[in-house]
Order: structure tokens, then C-alpha cells, then sequence
């Protein structure tokens, strides 16, 4: 409640354990304290043991509670304590998701990149190499442009 008497823009991600339709109560506290900038973002929900998945529903359900859209690119193909003592990932799948995510409509993507995820401090294992930055973006505004080409 601090954070929304800021006047700040206010960038909540959805709880891994939490159901897209039940972020109505987090925007109803958040308007209570004042915030008017929120964006409302997708990261995975828990799927069994180390593993987190992406209900791309969760996109437009959110959206409905008429606040912008993020989509965690990289947290959503994390694996929560995957490597035993720290958390896993698989960045492979980053390009794939991100495609899935901007054909079904955010407002906005994040990513973590790093010049070199293995050495990263932390989130490696899902961050995106800068080295393939470029063509992941690519990849995602292709998928936009087909999408605003089509005639529905």
C-alpha cells in the first residue's frame, strides 16, 4: 500500500500460486491506497516440483481488469530451486514463450539479459544472452506484424 501513495507506477508481478482472475484483489488494495499506474504481470504458475508453466489465458484475464499487461519472459521458464541449492531455468524456451505471449497481446515484454548468463549472479540459467538479443526481438515483432497484417 506504501508503494501506491507514491504516485509511482506500480509493476506487480502475479504470485506463481496465484489465478489470474484473483490479481482483481491485489489492483482493489492498490486503488484503495491511491495507485492509478499499475501493470499487471504473468511470470509462470508452480506445476509440481521445480517447474513453472504459462496459462497464456492468464493474459487477457488479467487484462480485463483494465490495467496494461507484462509478460516475464525469462522468471516464466525459471526452475525454483532446480539446481538443488539455487534455481534452475531453461532459456531455451524464452524466444518460444515471447512469441506465444506477443501473438495473445501484452503491452509490454520483460527479459533479463546478460552479456554472459553463466556467470551471472543470479536468474542465469533463464536470462538471455546479449549476444542473442537481437534476433529473439526479431522473432516477436515478426509475430506482431503478422498479427496486425491479419484481417480478422
Amino acid at each position: 500500500i506504501a508503494a501506491a501513495a507514491t504516485g509511482r507506477a506500480i509493476n506487480v508481478k502475479k504470485g506463481q500460486f496465484l489465478a489470474p482472475w484473483d490479481m482483481k484483489h491485489v489492483v482493489t488494495k492498490l486503488e484503495a491506497g491511491g495507485a492509478k499506474n499499475i501493470l499487471l504481470t504473468e511470470r509462470g504458475t508452480s506445476f509440481g516440483y521445480n517447474t513453472l508453466v504459462v496459462d497464456f489465458r492468464s493474459l487477457p484475464q488479467m487484462r480485463e481488469l483494465g490495467y496494461p499487461v507484462v509478460f516475464d519472459a525469462t522468471h516464466s521458464v525459471q526452475m525454483p530451486g532446480g539446481k538443488g541449492d539455487k534455481s534452475g531455468g531453461q532459456r531455451h524456451f524464452v524466444p518460444y514463450l515471447a512469441r506465444a505471449a506477443a501473438a495473445v497481446g501484452i503491452d509490454a515484454l520483460f527479459m533479463e539479459i546478460h552479456e554472459n548468463p553463466d556467470i551471472a549472479p543470479s536468474d542465469g540459467p533463464n536470462m538471455v544472452p546479449l549476444a542473442e538479443l537481437e534476433n529473439v526481438l526479431k522473432g516477436i515483432l515478426n509475430v506482431r506484424a503478422a498479427l496486425d497484417a491479419t484481417i480478422w
